[in-house]
């Protein structure tokens, strides 16, 4: 199953994909893609409905300043509505730790991000006022499905993910490395986490060893295997329960592989006026312009 959220900034309703191009809207049964909907029994209600017998309606195609294409009046937004949490893990690709000229880590590295700065996966990115060093990071993100608080073993995380979705961890490098303190710092600005277009549930994906790619302007920068990562899904999950609560709708940001800014030489940074496309191999593309502030 695939979930989606349609509609403008405030007034956006749950959905679920029936195919590539067609959407069914499913406010009856739940209010949205939520915490509360989600504890409730949202899901298995939505799965046993027949959704078949609901009116469809074209998805709108990605656009690059958020709005709905012709023939539709529904944005599509971020596929969950706010999470308790959205948080990241540094340094979880092989490749990418390599570039960034570190040591792969003995544990996940972990950090937050304020979960406000998350945003629909065409919505515009915006540069923070005087930056010079606005990154990029496509990540694969994990949606969880319900609470998790000390699990015995990797291997019973999978029963605690709802599923995955393409998350674009935009970072503000000076502010991340250059200020004192903690990376969020430079990961929290506003509109620096566009994440969609839909939520694929666990069943429909293997998140094991899919294509994970990033372009600029149709140049491509990233461009990786998800079985590159350090730490995989099922260990990521395990490690954050021991020392956090995890409750439905969290999202967990895995990582992000070589070919970011920051690692040419010179540095391609963000500067306003690009398109960022993001993309992971069983869920789609997001697409985001910059604009700067």
């Amino acid at each position: 199953m695939r979930l989606a959220r349609l509609g403008e900034i405030g007034s956006e309703r749950p959905a679920v994909l029936i195919d590539n191009k067609n959407a069914v809207l499913v406010d009856h049964l739940i209010s949205d893609w939520d915490r509360k909907n989600l504890e409730g029994g949202g899901l298995e209600r939505v799965r046993q409905a027949d959704l078949g017998a609901l009116p469809t309606f074209p998805i709108p195609k990605s656009s690059t300043d958020g709005e709905a294409s012709a023939g539709s009046r529904l944005r599509i937004s971020s596929p969950i509505a706010r999470p308790t949490k959205l948080i990241c893990i540094g340094l979880n690709y092989a490749k990418h730790a390599d570039e960034s000229g570190l040591t792969p880590p003995p544990e996940p590295v972990v950090f937050m991000k304020a979960p406000d700065c998350l945003i629909g996966p065409n919505d515009p990115i915006h540069i923070p006022p005087y930056s010079t060093s606005t990154d990029y990071e496509v990540e694969l993100a994990v949606i969880i499905g319900k609470r998790a608080l000390y699990l015995d073993s990797p291997d019973q995380a999978n029963d605690y993910i709802l599923g995955y979705s393409i998350s674009q961890d935009v970072s503000e490098r000076d502010w991340q490395l250059n200020r004192s303190g903690q990376w969020m710092k430079g990961k929290s600005f506003p509109s620096f986490n566009p994440i969609g277009p839909v939520v694929v549930t666990k069943d429909e994906i293997d998140p094991g060893n899919l294509r994970i790619h990033c372009s600029v302007d149709g140049e491509v920068r990233q461009d990786s295997r998800t079985n590159d990562l350090i730490f995989g899904v099922n260990h990521i999950v395990w490690y954050l329960s021991q020392f956090m609560e995890l409750h439905p709708g969290d999202v967990i940001n895995t990582g992000t592989p070589q070919g970011v800014g920051m690692g040419f030489k010179p540095t391609k940074y963000l500067k306003g006026g690009e398109l960022v496309s993001s993309s992971i191999e069983g869920i789609g593309e997001i697409r985001s312009r910059v604009v700067r502030v």
